[in-house]
């Protein structure tokens, strides 16, 4: 699995995507590992092994707490 740190996905966010399209890319802060980046293919390809099937939902909003809870 390619690897990257959080720094480097910043600033190379166009090239985290082109390679999480191929593979998954672990992303690592202060050298540990926090984050795994992937493609919607293989996402799906993973969810469909659950038990529970969730619809994946993307939603537009002004900002977004790291924890997922969105503030408008």
């Amino acid at each position: 699995m390619q690897s990257m740190s959080a720094k480097e996905a910043k600033y190379g966010f166009g090239r985290l995507i082109d390679l999480a399209r191929a593979a998954p890319v672990l992303v690592a802060k202060h050298g540990r590992p926090v984050v795994v980046v992937m493609s919607v293919e293989e996402y799906t390809k993973l969810k469909s092994h659950d038990v529970v099937d969730d619809s994946i939902k993307i939603t537009k909003s002004k900002t977004a707490d790291p924890n997922g809870v969105e503030k408008n």
